[in-house]
């Protein structure tokens, strides 16, 4: 492997045939490659079955021996399995794989759908919050769900119980989109397995990991990006001050989606977080109309993909850097990091590197369990 090979830089081409499909399911389940790993290794190598020859090399580099990629049989028992549910897998250069979804740096390389596919390409708006949400919090998830919807946006959301479950069956009937943290067939909690089914068959379901995946703690953050990843807003409706809600939000600001929020009681810990947000800024919601204000210079619909390959919007102008370097910068960060919070902001300037890079590098290491976003834009060391 050269340092010509491994500076260069390609395109995603869509793939075209089951066999690219098998080959890039490949790549994405082969052991310590994620989504940002994924669209690296595509950027220097330019082809799944390239990158995948490559691995064992680049696992024995980083100190890993004996690594063997995933098998074919395994990603044939994937995809088999997903289709048996009724679900199609997206891969990212798809002409359906959602268009905002693949603006983010680290974009799923592949999605399990399953329903409406449709919706993909309609104006999406989040509507999330906490779990043990008050009965007020409820209705106003309610009220947003119905009456977004009824203007003709998609209310996105990720199935949890409270806010989330509210805004879903307000939105049945116009469209919804669930976002698991798990595979398609174990929806989270057991309790809106009902709702899940509902909305698999009048919405959709989404989920990046494979279909029988049982939920971990580790998929809660992963999920989180996706869901503001599709959308232009995220309307945050009750959140605790360290929550799940608040964790999407900041993703959404990465992202440049605008944030939103319903102000509540300062004496109520439910509304704690939502507050935070609209005292940092987010503009506040008092009911739709306020949301469609915020929106009112977007299309109310998508331009419909074109027949032509799609480039990845996040390819970088200047060098990707390489595998090797990466973990450098991973070490770097947990060096840096410890139990005492210190701010994103102040970590940029201790280590120097590109703002872009830190994201993605601090999104990993969370994603690992190694890095704990804090109230405040702060960071420590898991």
């Amino acid at each position: 492997m050269t340092e010509d090979r491994i500076s260069s830089t390609h395109p995603q081409i869509p793939p075209t045939t089951e066999e690219a499909r098998l080959t890039r399911l490949r790549l994405l389940r082969s052991r310590r490659v994620g989504a940002i790993t994924y669209h690296r290794l595509m950027r220097e190598y330019g082809t799944a079955q390239t990158a995948l020859e490559a691995l064992p090399d680049i696992a024995r580099t980083a100190g890993v021996s004996r690594y063997t990629p995933t098998s074919t049989e395994d990603a044939e028992r994937e995809l088999n399995t997903g289709r048996a549910l009724g679900a199609r897998p997206l891969f990212f250069g798809e002409a359906e794989y959602p268009r905002l979804l693949a603006e983010t740096p680290d974009a799923p390389p592949m999605v399990w759908a399953l329903g409406r596919t449709e919706l993909l390409n309609t104006p999406c708006v989040a509507v999330i919050g906490a779990r043990n949400a008050s009965s007020l919090g409820q209705r106003m998830a309610r009220r947003l769900g119905q009456e977004l919807g009824e203007a003709g946006l998609t209310v996105v959301s990720g199935l949890a119980r409270g806010i989330d479950a509210a805004a879903h069956e307000a939105a049945l009937e116009t469209g919804t989109i669930a976002v698991y943290a798990g595979g398609l067939s174990r929806p989270y909690p057991a309790k809106n397995n009902q709702l899940a089914e509902e909305i698999s068959e009048k919405g959709l379901c989404l989920s990046e990991q494979p279909p029988t995946m049982e939920p971990r703690a580790r998929h809660f953050p992963a999920r989180n990006r996706i869901i503001s990843g599709l959308v232009r807003a995220v309307v945050v409706v009750e959140a605790a001050a360290k929550s799940g809600s608040l964790l999407t939000a900041r993703i959404a600001l990465d992202q440049s989606r605008d944030v939103l929020a319903v102000p509540g009681h300062p004496f109520d810990a439910r509304a704690a977080g939502a507050n935070i947000l609209i005292r940092d800024g987010a503009l506040l919601v008092r009911d739709a109309a306020d949301v469609l204000e915020a929106l009112n210079t977007l299309p109310m619909r998508i331009p419909p993909p074109k027949n032509t390959p799609i480039i990845p919007l996040d390819t970088p102008t200047t060098p990707p850097r390489s595998l090797r370097e990466t973990a450098a910068l991973h070490s770097e960060i947990l060096t840096r990091l410890g139990p005492s919070p210190l701010s994103e902001d102040q970590l940029n300037r201790d280590l120097s590197v590109r703002a872009h890079d830190l994201t993605a590098a601090l999104l990993d290491l969370e994603m690992d369990g190694k890095v704990t976003r804090l109230a405040g834009g702060l960071l420590s060391k898991t």
